[in-house]
């Protein structure tokens, strides 16, 4: 039998132990919150306490490819040298034999100046300055940007108080090539222009962390590793071909200085795909050293500037007239070399001639603005209009380069008497050479106008292919009118005056020339200033590629003949490189007057 006086002991044992169970049992729970569920909750608020630390991992911006996969852009990593001043000093290093010896301080400033392109004495400076700024100072920054070769030989210096920093860089492998339809990005890696800036969305890499507990000694406490992984940007496809892009340049450059021009450029399009092959400009924009170029180079002109396109429009206006039926080639009308018309319209040609009957054909030869600003009088100026607006003009062509521009056509209600026959030859409206080029597809597909493109793909880190979603092609006009429209522009080639200078051997070629006055900004035209402009393609009987070259202001020679030259040169360069079989048969000659 229990007595009162045993029971009480043995109760306060199983108080005392069921109390000392429980808080064991509460530090289990709470040390399996820690250590378990919640471990990397846990692990984080650590990393910020005193012994914490972290490191960026840095992600690499994509590259930009031409058609080939060759390299327009690509990123590297780059060093920034930094000294600890309180402890920069004479080293101690071993000598030849194994012994040690004493490197004194100036001599070590000096190795280390040797490879960072700096004086010995720059270096030191660096150290003196910091010293006086701050007597307990243990950072100053050395030199930036020093490439994997100047990292390699200063580290092999063995010196104690200079350490590294590493970070991604942009490099432009081929300098200007393409510089200004590439773009650029800041020091700070943010893209600036081009297609770095477009298509940021491509090539931007996502940085990560590592973040870690370390002791007191520094050394990392194995299993407090907590990394979030680095995203690289993706691979960027053009459809540019790079060394066609590069010979461009040269032809572009070499032909805007001999023309005295204020700016140049080129492009040529592969005709079926709509695809840019080349975009060429002078002057332009190396990416490396974005600060030597003019504010107006570094960026694409050819994709954010529109004109007046001048007589190049006429092959649109013949085009619109035969689609509609309204003429044919043989059509004809009277025209002198200047004429005033009913509704007080003045119209003045290039030359001076008498009246002459001219064929819409010859009226294409020739040029003659008094003669396309007759027949445009038998179409309505709405439907010439809606033609302008089936062909993209004032549409816009979007190839993904940033600050791209889009033509302009006032609607028919503000069509004053001048500009009802302006715009017939290319005046009184503004357009972009992309919007031209694309224009021109429809003449080289049959009647069907083809999107221009700039980018094939976006390759992401991950192996992911996105490419770009396309216009659809849209028919302007009749495949027979198209036919029509490519024999009278190749007897444009094939009769004019520079019929000879533009000819290239074995092929048939088409085109036309444009020669447009340049806009004052006070609703006026400058005095002597034109933007020449000739547009073609090759071969005309079943045409592979348009090539376009335009001069601003050209002061050597100032109508489109300034152009002549580096077409002829450049559609050579283009059939070359692409081994385009030459011409098996013979055009058909058009007659210029009826």
């Amino acid at each position: 039998m229990t007595t009162r006086a045993t029971r009480s002991p043995r109760r306060r044992t199983v108080v005392a132990l069921a109390v000392v169970l429980s808080v064991l049992a509460a530090f289990i729970v709470r040390l399996v919150d820690i250590q378990v569920v919640n471990a990397d909750d846990h692990i984080e608020d650590s990393l910020s306490w005193a012994f914490g630390g972290s490191q960026e991992l840095y992600g690499t911006r994509g590259s930009i490819v031409d058609a080939d996969g060759e390299q327009l852009a690509g990123s590297i990593l780059t060093y920034d040298a930094q000294l600890d001043p309180s402890n920069a000093g004479d080293i101690r290093r071993a000598d030849a034999s194994g012994d040690s010896e004493v490197v004194p301080w100036p001599t070590v400033a000096a190795e280390i100046a040797s490879i960072t392109g700096q004086s010995g004495e720059e270096v030191m400076r660096v150290v003196d300055d910091a010293l006086a700024a701050d007597p307990n100072s243990q950072y100053a920054q050395l030199a930036q940007g020093l490439t994997t070769q100047q990292y390699r030989d200063l580290v092999s210096l063995g010196v104690p108080f200079l350490y590294f920093e590493a970070r991604p860089d942009r490099t432009y492998v081929d300098g200007a090539v393409a510089g200004a339809l590439v773009g650029y990005v800041g020091s700070d890696g943010v893209p600036l222009a081009g297609l770095e800036l477009s298509q940021n969305a491509c090539l931007e890499a996502s940085d990560g962390t590592l973040s870690y507990q370390k002791g007191k000694d520094g050394v990392i406490i194995p299993g407090t590793s907590v990394e979030e992984p680095a995203v690289d940007g993706g691979t960027l496809m053009l459809t540019i071909d790079r060394d066609l892009q590069w010979y461009m340049q040269q032809l572009i450059a070499e032909q805007a200085q001999d023309m005295g021009a204020q700016y140049g450029s080129i492009l040529v399009v592969e005709a079926e795909t709509g695809k840019i092959r080349a975009a060429a400009e002078y002057p332009t924009v190396d990416p490396n050293d974005v600060e030597s170029a003019d504010v107006d180079a570094r960026y694409s002109q050819l994709f954010t500037a529109r004109r007046e396109p001048g007589s190049t429009f006429k092959a649109l206006t013949a085009a619109t007239l035969l689609d509609t039926g309204a003429q044919t080639p043989y059509s004809t009308v009277d025209a002198a070399s200047f004429e005033t018309f009913p509704n007080g319209a003045r119209v003045r040609d290039a030359f001076v001639h008498p009246s002459y009957t001219y064929t819409l054909t010859g009226a294409l030869i020739d040029s003659s603005n008094v003669a396309v600003s007759k027949f445009s009088e038998r179409v309505s100026a709405q439907t010439r209009y809606d033609y302008l607006a089936d062909f993209g003009i004032g549409a816009g062509v979007d190839v993904g380069y940033s600050a791209s521009q889009s033509g302009y056509v006032r609607p028919v209600d503000e069509w004053d008497n001048q500009t009802f026959y302006n715009l017939s030859f290319g005046q009184g409206l503004e357009t972009t050479m992309p919007e031209l080029a694309q224009a021109f597809t429809a003449i080289t597909n049959d009647g069907v106008r083809v999107p221009l493109s700039l980018i094939e793909s976006c390759t992401l880190s991950d192996g992911t292919v996105v490419e770009p979603e396309q216009a659809d092609p849209v028919r302007v006009i009749s495949e027979s009118t198209a036919d029509q429209v490519g024999a009278m522009l190749e007897n444009v080639f094939l009769q004019s005056t520079y019929a000879d200078d533009i000819a290239i051997a074995g092929y048939r070629m088409a085109g036309k020339t444009g020669t447009a006055e340049k806009t004052d900004g006070k609703g006026g035209y400058k005095v002597g200033a034109y933007f020449t402009s000739l547009i073609g393609y090759a071969p005309a009987e079943d045409p592979q590629y348009i090539v376009l070259v335009n001069l601003d202001e050209p002061t050597k020679v100032a109508s489109s003949s300034a152009n002549v030259p580096a077409f002829q040169k450049a559609m050579t360069q283009v059939l070359k490189n692409y081994r385009v079989m030459p011409s098996t048969t013979s055009p058909e000659e058009l007659p210029k007057f009826g």
